[in-house]
Formats: structure tokens, sequence, C-alpha cells
């Protein structure tokens, strides 16, 4: 599977639309490396 080129701004929309359906946050979070 070939990788997928992402913007940090991307990245950034695709996270808060995750907490935004509902998703816990440490598992968004665990999900995208933050700590």
């Amino acid at each position: 599977m070939p990788w997928k080129e992402s913007s940090v701004m991307e990245e950034r929309l695709r996270f808060v639309a995750r907490l935004l359906e509902g998703e816990r946050m440490s598992d968004v979070c665990r999900e995208f490396g933050i700590s």
C-alpha cells in the first residue's frame, strides 16, 4: 500500500473531525501520536 501524502492542515482537520464525530480524545491522540 503506497503512502498517502497529506499536509499539516489536512491532518488537523481529520483530527478535529474525529473528535466532533464523538471519538474519545485519548483514542484519537494515541492514533495521531500525540502524548
